[in-house]
C-alpha cells in the first residue's frame, strides 16, 4: 500500500494562495502623485477666493480628498486613486467657479462705471458753453 501526503500540497497552495494576493496589491501602488496634484488643486481653489465664492465644491474637494488620504493611509490604493482624481476635478471646478464670479462681479462695476459716465457725459452735454444757466 503506497501512502501519499497531503501536507506539502496543502502548504504549497497556502503559500502560492498568500503570494497572489500579495502581488495583488503590489501591483496597484498608492497614487501619492494624484494626491499631491489633488492636494495642488484645492490649494489653488482656496487662493481664487473659492472658500467665499464656491464653497459648496471647494468643500467636496475638500471631502473627497481626505477621503481619498486615508483610502491611501489604508493601503486601498484603488478608492484613494479615484478619489483623488475626483477630489482635482471638483477643485478645479471650485476654482472656475470662483474666478467666474470675481469676472461677472468686474464686469458688473465695469458696467455700472460706463452708466455713470455716460449720463456724466449727458449732463455735460447739455450745458453750453459760455451761456450760464
Amino acid at each position: 500500500m503506497i501512502r501519499i501526503s497531503l501536507k506539502p500540497a496543502i502548504g504549497a497552495a497556502v503559500i502560492a494562495a498568500l503570494l497572489a494576493s500579495m502581488s495583488g496589491c503590489a501591483s496597484t501602488p498608492v497614487p501619492n502623485e494624484k494626491l499631491a496634484v489633488a492636494r495642488a488643486s484645492v490649494q489653488r481653489a482656496e487662493q481664487a477666493g473659492a472658500p467665499e465664492l464656491a464653497p459648496v465644491e471647494l468643500a467636496t474637494a475638500r471631502e473627497k480628498l481626505n477621503r481619498a488620504e486615508k483610502a491611501a493611509a489604508d493601503h486601498d490604493a484603488e478608492p484613494a486613486t479615484m478619489l483623488a482624481e475626483q477630489a482635482d476635478i471638483d477643485a478645479q471646478l471650485a476654482e472656475a467657479k470662483a474666478d467666474q464670479q470675481r469676472s461677472h462681479k468686474a464686469a458688473m462695476e465695469f458696467d455700472a462705471s460706463m452708466q455713470a459716465l455716460r449720463q456724466e457725459s449727458m449732463r455735460n452735454s447739455n450745458i453750453t458753453p459760455g451761456i450760464t444757466q
